[in-house]
């Protein structure tokens, strides 16, 4: 039987070109973690997460010093047994849910090539195709904002992403300048990162009614999901939880008490693939829509999301672009970004992606074996 036989952590930090800015701060830089699972058949699956501070509670450090137990509970694996991976992890330690996103990422790596599939196929999809991802204006002055979506709309980008989470009545003002700048024809998605109170998101969604909008992400605090019925009936504009649907167990509360219309998938939040795919079992039995987002993800970890985001018509939405910010790409293979935001896949099997080793400093390695 093939066996896990050595996994690698590494470091892997970028900077941005730019400040990526939300109601929950700004980052400047990329802090990810980059995982290598070996096997005894010679076999390497590769992982990533971007760990969010203000959203999951990890960094890099502790996604390094979680992962290192995880990699000493995981040596002698069955690496195809990637369910059984998920009960070891979690019985180890209770949530970490970026990290254990990276080591599900290279498990299903593993397993498709051993299948001889590309992982979309090794998933389930009947067919590969072209997805379309929007681009991010972080949050900002007015006319900052709208000069940023001006340039998405140069850049062929079919639809905008716009983070809100400020004052109403001023994100009512950011939305309006976006518009005066760039016309009524690109659809936006706005996102407040739990920026409101529910009284003040009632109050914007409603003055937005006619600004074209195709949802709002994660309006109020994600400790308020009680509320959420209460302003998604209010509002003109369908809402998607974020932040308040991480695994497949929020996704069944959510859908009990009838929250939201749509939900944001991010393997980061949901601890990868094998648990993602749940949620989206229980929106196409529910008929919701989903996105397929992330973080701060390389190219690598958003291959993964687009083999994923292929698997299911409900799968709608794609927030994809924040690999599209690094200075440097340090990745080989792996999905690619083209005009109008279109992204394809790779051939071959597997993942069809891995980190060119220049960006991994042996010296920064953790290993376990």
């Amino acid at each position: 039987m093939t066996t896990i036989d050595q996994i690698s952590l590494h470091p892997l930090s970028v900077p941005l070109k730019a400040p990526f800015v939300t109601s929950l701060g700004a980052l400047h830089a990329v802090e990810n973690v980059v995982v290598q699972v070996h096997t005894s058949d010679g076999r390497t699956g590769w992982g990533e997460c971007s760990p969010f501070w203000t959203i999951n509670g990890e960094t890099q450090a502790t996604c390094l010093s979680v992962g290192k137990h995880l990699a000493k509970a995981l040596i002698g694996h069955d690496p195809l047994d990637i369910e059984g991976g998920h009960r070891t992890m979690d019985r180890l330690i209770f949530g970490n849910s970026s990290i254990k996103s990276a080591f599900d990422i290279a498990l299903h790596d593993l397993a498709a090539q051993h299948a001889d599939l590309p992982l979309w196929k090794f998933l389930g999809a009947e067919r590969c195709f072209d997805l379309v991802t929007d681009y991010t204006v972080s949050l900002g002055e007015p006319e900052k904002m709208a000069a940023d979506a001006e340039d998405i709309v140069k850049a062929g980008f079919p639809v905008i992403k716009v983070k809100l989470g400020g004052t109403g009545e001023l994100d009512i003002r950011r939305i309006q300048a976006i518009r005066e700048r760039i016309g009524p024809i690109i659809p936006l998605r706005i996102d407040a990162n739990q920026g409101w109170d529910p009284d003040t998101a009632i109050h914007v969604l409603n003055a937005l009614t006619d600004a074209g909008i195709q949802h709002c992400e994660e309006p109020i605090p994600r400790w308020q999901f009680m509320e959420m019925r209460r302003v998604k009936e209010a509002s003109p504009i369908p809402i998607m939880a974020d932040e308040s649907c991480c695994d497949d167990h929020d996704a069944e509360r959510l859908i009990a008490l009838g929250s939201c219309q749509r939900f944001n998938i991010k393997l980061g939040k949901s601890g990868g693939l094998f648990k993602a795919r749940k949620i989206i079992a229980l929106a196409e039995r529910a008929g919701m829509e989903v996105q397929i987002g992330g973080f701060l993800e390389s190219r690598l970890a958003f291959t993964a999301s687009a083999h994923l985001a292929l698997t299911s018509p409900c799968a709608r939405y794609c927030d994809m672009d924040t690999a599209l910010m690094f200075t440097a790409d340090p990745v080989v293979g792996g999905m690619r970004v083209g005009n109008g935001g279109r992204i394809t896949l790779p051939d071959g099997s597997g993942l069809g992606a891995t980190i060119d080793p220049s960006y991994l400093d042996p010296a920064l390695a953790i290993t376990s074996a």
